[in-house]
């Protein structure tokens, strides 16, 4: 005998029946949990077949069936299967809307460097609220600790901690209570002056210790941010439009900048730390740019939000006397466009790398 689509519903049932039930499992229950419209004397005939080929027994006359070994096995297999075939499928989604939205980003950012005639820099959307999951301080020895930060993504942090004075185990446990109780589930932006101070007064003679945890969640968060940036830039050659800019020294380390995931990471790194006003834009004239080649350019950056955390960059790079109202009010369109192109749930991560698309 063939095990077809039909016995397949069938013991698919019988199975499903009993893991929630655990009680033998008859003909009349399955033919109210099927879409197969068979009528009990049906189904019975194929209990019966099933139960000649090994996949259920009859643990007494009168009783309903229960699955074997067999059966078990063959639900299992059939479940793996049907899982990887769902974790393929969503990995290609994932593939294709990275894909997708590589390629709108690039085309984004050099529409923005025609439009404005500058040069503009990209940042594709990362989440920036990574929560901390754990902290676990361990003793090594009477003045030295190890600390082991977790954060979302299970991203794992160590860190050696020297101690001035000697700490006792007892003393360890509070602090590891304390820690977890008051940052477990929190962001970095979460974190604040409020907060640290607290912590330090109840962690007492031991505040530096609550000072050295900080700072390894700060830098596990901000390493694993910047490792996944992407950043695409466009319109590198407009800087020779300008001959305060297209000198060969101002305009060599301008564009190798550009060319510098790291720079521009810490650019936008420092750029977000910036104070917000209402329409999330932020101007940075000359001086006012961290970075040194740009100090003298004029920077506007604005952030993009496209829900649950997920934020990226956009910035125009140009001379002092850019057109503020106009690059201003390219920087809301492109927010305001790249929200309704994504949306909340349309989003996914791009690959680790920086991207030159000049024109």
């Amino acid at each position: 005998m063939e095990l077809d689509a039909r016995k397949t519903t069938i013991l698919d049932a019988i199975i499903r029946t009993y893991l929630k039930t655990g009680e033998p499992v008859g003909s009349r229950t399955i033919s109210k949990y099927t879409d197969l419209n068979l009528s009990s004397a049906t189904i019975r005939n194929e209990m019966s077949d099933l139960e000649e080929m090994g996949y259920i027994i009859q643990p007494h006359t009168s009783a309903g069936r229960i699955p074997t070994d067999k059966a078990y096995r063959l639900y299992v297999d059939r479940l793996v299967e049907k899982k990887t075939e769902q974790v393929t499928a969503v990995n290609s989604l994932m593939i294709a809307r990275t894909n997708r939205m590589e390629g709108i980003l690039k085309q984004v950012v050099r529409m923005l460097a025609a439009n404005t005639n500058y040069t503009a820099m990209l940042s594709a959307p990362s989440y920036k609220q990574n929560k901390v999951k754990f902290i676990q301080l361990s003793k090594l020895s009477p003045r030295q600790l190890l600390t082991v930060v977790v954060i979302d993504g299970n991203i794992v942090k160590n860190h050696l901690i020297d101690l001035a004075e000697e700490i006792t185990e007892e003393q360890v446990l509070k602090l590891n209570l304390l820690l977890n109780t008051r940052f477990n589930g929190l962001t970095l932006s979460d974190i604040n002056l409020g907060l640290i101070s607290n912590v330090k007064e109840e962690a007492g003679m031991h505040s530096e210790i609550v000072s050295e945890v900080l700072d390894t969640i700060a830098e596990v968060i901000r390493a694993e941010t910047d490792e996944n940036m992407q950043i695409y830039t466009s319109g590198a050659n407009n800087i020779f439009k300008y001959p305060e800019l297209s000198d060969s020294e101002r305009a060599s380390r301008l564009i190798s900048t550009l060319e510098e995931k790291e720079t521009l990471a810490d650019f936008i790194n420092a750029d977000e730390e910036e104070a917000q006003d209402d329409n999330g834009i932020r101007v940075y004239i000359g001086d006012e740019s961290p970075v040194e080649s740009m100090k003298d350019c004029s920077v506007v950056t604005a952030t993009y939000e496209l829900g649950d955390g997920l934020q990226g960059t956009i910035g125009i790079i140009g001379p002092k006397r850019m057109d503020y109202e106009h690059v201003m009010n390219s920087l809301k369109t492109v927010k305001a466009t790249l929200s309704d192109i994504f949306g909340k749930a349309d989003s996914g991560s791009v690959p680790e790398g920086t991207e030159s698309e000049d024109s």
